[in-house]
């Protein structure tokens, strides 16, 4: 063993946000992450967390990835297992790691895995096929933050509104991370809300059945006020003390096999 892997921590923890979000939408899991005492990053995507939406126009799926690869890799240099955490967008970006990184993915937390959205244009969708001529025609797309609940104040959980070409690019990596689902087998929980207005609640079902992980090893939190931005919503201590403490079982299941 080099010197460099005796100083790595046996764990750190990498967290995305999703599509079109600020750090806001996964602030929540800041300061309770860092309590545990292991490395954590959370990165800004391509095209996120700018002044204006229009720093999304022209950016794809691939530069996600390519920052998700560096922000991997960066974390990996102090930590000997990742444990990667993906809210919507960032759950399908997870995926994409597990299979890439096989053996240094620890596991993963799963978070409205935008895999089924609610939107009609999207894959699997009745409009989907119209998706690319509608992106032709309009250029941006408004969104709302909705919240079941009391959100925290001052959360701006993402853009209000998307260059579509940007929305077109999120499509296809849908449609790549559904393909990629039966090569992951790691350790997996997966937190979806029984009401949504973006991602449909069997995204949650579809992950879990078609994961590799064993029965086991896998699990759903089903939360039942909360909408799609979860870590701003009424629900979010439960789901932080839920995640937090999934991390911490990992952790000590790895000190009981030293």
């Amino acid at each position: 063993m080099t010197e460099q892997n005796k100083a790595r921590s046996p764990f750190g923890v990498l967290v995305f946000h999703g599509f079109t979000g600020t750090l806001d939408s996964v602030s929540a899991l800041c300061k309770p992450l860092q309590e545990l005492g292991i490395p954590l990053r959370m990165p800004l995507l391509a095209g996120h967390g700018a002044s204006s939406p229009e720093a999304l126009r022209g950016v794809g799926w691939e530069a996600w990835m390519a920052d998700a690869d560096r922000a991997f890799q960066d974390l990996s240099l102090e930590a000997e297992r990742i444990i990667v955490i993906g809210h919507s967008m960032g759950a399908l970006i997870a995926i994409n790691l597990a299979v890439r990184y096989q053996g240094v993915v620890d596991s993963l937390v799963l978070a409205t895995p935008a895999l089924k959205l609610v939107s009609l244009f999207a894959p699997g969708r009745p409009l989907h096929f119209a998706a690319h001529f509608v992106s032709r025609v309009i250029k941006k797309w408004n969104l709302k933050a909705v919240y079941s609940g009391a959100s925290i104040p001052g959360c701006v959980p993402h853009y209000a509104w998307v260059p579509t070409d940007a929305i077109i690019s999120f499509f296809e990596l849908i449609k790549k991370s559904l393909t990629l689902i039966d090569r992951v087998n790691v350790p997996v929980l997966i937190v979806h809300n029984r009401r949504e207005s973006t991602v449909l609640p069997e995204s949650a079902t579809i992950l879990y059945n078609l994961i590799a992980t064993g029965f086991s090893e896998k699990s759903i939190l089903w939360l039942e006020l909360s909408d799609h931005q979860i870590f701003c919503d009424c629900e979010r201590e439960r789901v932080v003390r839920v995640i937090t403490d999934y991390i911490s079982g990992r952790i000590s299941q790895k000190g009981e096999l030293v």
